[in-house]
């Protein structure tokens, strides 16, 4: 999800209304502390008191394995305005867990519990501080411990993905592991994993007995997804907007209105985005605009295979 769901995506999942909370991108601490400018710059919710411009609160996510400057940086984080702070130990990107970040934590549960809790000491109190896990690096049963650890450490909360890193995002996920999980903590556990449908999320819901649920990739695959998880979870939202067009002239606005210029990279996040309800949802015209480059000719393009389809 890094490159898409920045400030201007988190603003137009905010404008529905169903979504009650977003996490931010992760800012990664390796060989140095992060300054406050730089999460204002990466995260600029953090200068509208940590919510979007459309309400919606944002957790900014820092990921790191050095528990001295993940704590530095988190105090820099809340200096800069940030009302939350969520720690990763849950991506698998080689990249990243090469170099002593995100899920490479897993293998490590004492120093899950010592990032936390560094992270937990040296921000204010009223600033909660989050982890997020998988169930393990290469077996499931390592999230018994994982999770015990980072609550021991101070977590608000804890949300699980429901695979390994050595799974990535390949089938199957395991829900039950995370309601054993949850029932043997005291704090509020986060439902995470192949959340493409409302059945997906019914199982969910059933097999791990939370009362929260992240989604991501499904929530852009499938832009109503969100819109019929609230209603199932009671939550009033607006009607959710389908039109593809629509939905990127939005994402558009928000990107101007967020500083940001509209060209070729934007255009790639846009291609990034219709690329994933091609793969995971029902967009079938993603061959027809993954070669252009100008935003010009990627909404012409986009208008004519949306009527066609029609």
């Amino acid at each position: 999800m890094d490159g898409i769901t920045d400030a201007p995506m988190r603003a137009l999942q905010g404008e529905v209304g169903s979504f009650t909370f977003a996490v931010s991108e992760f800012v990664r601490v390796a060989n140095h502390v992060i300054p406050a400018r730089a999460f204002q710059r990466e995260i600029p919710e953090c200068l509208n008191t940590g919510c979007t411009p459309t309400g919606m609160p944002v957790a900014v996510q820092i990921l790191g394995g050095d528990a001295e400057m993940m704590a530095l940086s988190a105090v820099n984080a809340a200096r800069a305005g940030a009302r939350c702070i969520d720690i990763n130990f849950g991506c698998p990107a080689p990249t990243v867990n090469r170099h002593d970040g995100g899920a490479t934590l897993l293998n490590s549960p004492c120093r899950i519990r010592e990032i936390v809790s560094a992270v937990r000491s040296a921000v204010p109190a009223d600033i909660p501080v989050s982890a997020k896990i998988r169930l393990g690096w290469s077996s499931i049963d390592a999230v018994y411990e994982n999770a015990q650890m980072a609550a021991e450490g101070g977590a608000s909360w804890l949300t699980i993905h429901a695979r390994t890193r050595v799974q990535g995002y390949a089938p199957p996920v395991f829900y039950s592991p995370i309601r054993e999980v949850r029932e043997s903590l005291r704090i509020p556990v986060i439902a995470n994993g192949d959340l493409f449908s409302l059945d997906d999320f019914r199982r969910c819901r059933d097999e791990t007995g939370c009362m929260h649920f992240m989604i991501g990739r499904g929530a852009l695959a499938r832009p109503s997804l969100s819109y019929e998880i609230a209603r199932e979870m009671g939550i009033a939202a607006r009607e959710p907007i389908c039109d593809w067009v629509e939905l990127m002239s939005i994402l558009r606005m928000w990107t101007e209105r967020c500083g940001i210029t509209v060209g070729p990279k934007n255009v790639q996040r846009m291609k990034q985005w219709l690329c994933l309800a091609n793969r995971y949802g029902e967009f079938r015209a993603f061959e027809s605009v993954k070669r252009i480059d100008s935003v010009a000719e990627f909404f012409e393009a986009l208008k004519v295979e949306i009527a066609q389809a029609a």
